[in-house]
């Protein structure tokens, strides 16, 4: 199998034969690359085609005309941003220009954030061979979660159901709206602020050990919300809390 190969627009880098482990696959808008990891080959992609390997965003002035490049570094390929638009990846991290970030294996989708549109640019490097054992009739597992307390749990939910609902570019409730509406929901025990923060302060250190992100130590200032964006989304990712919680906030207390 040759090192490298251009891959043809519109091609399904999934369907394609199999590759050693390692292996890059970078598809933009009118076809792609396929690059072996010893090839020594840095993969540029953006807006000039005759100039780059793997063209994105060819209409948009935005997109520089060689935006970026992937090259395989310490066995592991390493994206860099040449160009003045970032880059996103999953998980909302943007790489900017200048700056680079190491991808993981398996399929990763990258967009070109212009002001008018996002370009997409597909990478998939090949992940080691799979286990021969098969699970297709193994029972569905539920992801680890953490222990919650029945007021944890009310707390946390209130202050995350912006995310659990879902609102668009969702925030933590604030202190005071958390006492108000618990206050409406469950009155006569006493909700505050203060109370809500105690809550969600406790949870936070006890899970810190866990999940990174968690403390005041580890966040540069200024804080904001921070902390408490990172525990909702720990709590979400672990379907610790999920939007049938939502049910607290809308049922007299049993």
């Amino acid at each position: 199998m040759r090192k490298v190969d251009i891959l043809p627009k519109g091609s399904d880098t999934l369907g394609l034969p199999p590759a050693v482990p390692g292996t890059l696959y970078v598809q933009g808008t009118n076809g792609g690359i396929r690059v072996a990891p010893d090839a020594g080959l840095d993969v540029v992609f953006g807006r000039c085609e005759p100039d780059v390997h793997v063209c994105v965003g060819p209409n948009d002035p935005y997109v520089s005309r060689r935006h970026g490049y992937i090259a395989y570094q310490h066995e592991r390929w390493i994206l860099y941003n040449l160009g003045n638009l970032p880059i996103r990846l999953p998980g909302a991290q943007l790489v900017l220009t200048g700056h680079r970030a190491t991808l993981p294996v398996g399929h990763t989708p990258l967009f070109i954030v212009a002001p008018e549109q996002e370009h997409l640019l597909e990478v998939r490097i090949v992940m080691s061979p799979p286990s021969p054992v098969t699970r297709h009739e193994t029972d569905t597992r539920n992801p680890p979660k953490w222990r919650l307390s029945p007021v944890e749990r009310l707390v946390l939910v209130c202050l995350g159901q912006r995310y659990l609902r879902p609102e668009p570019w969702p925030q933590p409730l604030t202190w005071a709206q958390i006492a108000d509406e618990l206050s409406r929901l469950r009155p006569g025990e006493g909700w505050t602020g203060k109370r809500a923060a105690h809550v969600v302060s406790q949870t936070r250190k006890r899970l810190s050990s866990e999940v990174p992100g968690l403390l005041e130590e580890e966040i540069p200032a200024p804080l904001g919300n921070t902390l408490n964006h990172n525990l909702i989304t720990a709590l979400l990712t672990t379907a610790t809390i999920t939007p049938s919680d939502l049910r607290l906030l809308d049922e007299p207390p049993a």
